[in-house]
């Protein structure tokens, strides 16, 4: 093994923020792609399809939980499949492995499902086995992988409805479904994307300031807080005393940094 140079401490700082540029770079080619995302054409899904659910029958509609987004994983996981009954395939088991929270996701309105042809029991208990258990997961019942094309490999579908009317708004597979696993990521690819002002969204579309919409993951159907005093204003206070720290080059209050930094 060929290893790198070993350097001094200002060398080493000296070639971090060289890439450092570059990283930057990408990001904002990154911020871009979510930005022409956003900008993509809907195309109505017109189809009825139907899942077998924990809780039965359920419709593609179904699927949104009431919510407005949709995002889709069909994850392979049926007989046939290495694994089987066991275990889902090994891409699709790390895919399921590093799903985060999903009530960050819901709280922008957005719902995260996986999608298999395994029968409902089967999968429950791989679930289980697997620490999967809080991911939304239902049975392929008919040509649902084929319309959207994922009937020979895994792949991510965004939705979005408007009433009862649903639209694909987009599609990622092979190599692009390994970013997936985080709330920012999975948002990027919806319609409406992180719905935070800072990013390049046609006019009209939803968005508040970054942070306010952010919480613990247990708190969000809260409105207020134990004490009674409002989250958005408790947040608004933290960005403000971060954004003083930083103006006076102190260390800021609010650990997180803006996304357009």
């Amino acid at each position: 093994m060929k290893t790198p140079s070993i350097v001094s401490q200002n060398e080493w700082e000296a070639a971090r923020l060289e890439l450092l540029v570059k990283e930057k770079e990408v990001m904002r080619a990154h911020d871009a792609l979510a930005a022409q995302r956003r900008r993509m054409p809907w195309l109505a899904v017109d189809k009825q399809y139907a899942f077998d659910g924990p809780d039965g029958p359920a419709s593609l509609l179904d699927l949104f939980q009431g919510r407005r987004q949709l995002i889709v994983y069909r994850a392979f996981f049926e007989p046939g499949v290495v694994g089987w009954p066991d275990h889902a395939c090994r891409g699709c088991s790390m895919i399921a492995d590093h799903v985060g929270n999903l009530a960050h996701l819901n709280a922008r309105d957005t719902t995260l499902a996986f999608a298999s042809r395994a029968p409902q029991p089967e999968i429950e208990k791989v679930k289980a086995r697997m620490g999967w258990s809080p991911i939304p997961w239902y049975t392929i019942s008919d040509e649902f992988d084929v319309d959207f094309g994922v009937d020979e490999w895994h792949g991510t579908n965004a939705f979005i409805r408007e009433g009862d009317q649903v639209y694909r708004t987009y599609f990622i597979n092979r190599r692009g479904d390994e970013y997936f696993g985080n709330t920012w990521s999975y948002l990027d690819m919806t319609a409406l994307g992180r719905q935070e002002n800072w990013e390049d969204s046609p006019e009209g579309y939803p968005q508040t300031p970054p942070y306010e919409w952010w919480n613990w993951n247990n708190e969000y159907a809260a409105a207020v807080d134990e004490t009674g005093s409002d989250w958005l204003g408790r947040v608004a206070a933290a960005i403000d005393r971060g954004e003083a720290g930083r103006q006076q080059k102190e260390a800021p209050h609010d650990c997180c940094a803006h996304p357009a930094q």
